[in-house]
């Protein structure tokens, strides 16, 4: 049995380094010429203004309070015309719970009347709310805050 010594000479790798270049250069262009279609890149949404920008106020804390049946919302007021709305008294505060949809209201004492300002804002003054929580809302849970209008999405400390 004979063999063929040509063929064991023969070597279908490139020798070269020039031909090693070449192929690699070859494999990267046709990675580069893969097309998603020829679409155009989508427009970047308009961002929506922040709380700040839109509502004047800046959110400072939401803590559990009165051994956690409580909570206290704090907010610091940089713009008065346009936080006037949540010092509105027919705008009825509410906080809804984002995981059960519980929704908790500001107690109205019959001696002191609703726990929140309805007092004419002034700015650079913290504000604060709070709501009733009979063991709902717990540290770290994530709770909407709405008034009137007014949304704000907040973490509970």
């Amino acid at each position: 049995m004979t063999t063929n010594r040509a063929w064991d000479r023969v070597s279908l790798r490139p020798k070269s380094v020039a031909l090693r270049a070449l192929f690699l250069i070859v494999c990267v262009a046709l990675v580069g010429c893969a097309s998603t279609g020829g679409e155009a890149p989508t427009p970047a949404a308009p961002e929506e203004p922040t709380l700040e920008e839109r509502w004047g106020v800046e959110v400072v804390a939401l803590r559990l309070t009165g051994a956690d049946y409580m909570l206290d919302f704090r907010y610091k007021v940089l713009d008065t015309e346009k936080a006037a709305e949540l010092f509105e008294r027919a705008n009825k505060p509410v906080l809804i719970h984002n995981s059960t949809g519980a929704r908790l209201e500001v107690p109205r004492p019959a001696k002191t009347g609703p726990l929140r300002p309805t007092n004419p804002p002034q700015v650079g003054r913290i504000y604060f709310m709070l709501f009733s929580n009979p063991g709902v809302v717990h540290a770290g849970d994530e709770v909407t805050i709405e008034i009137g209008d007014f949304e704000a999405s907040v973490i509970v400390e």
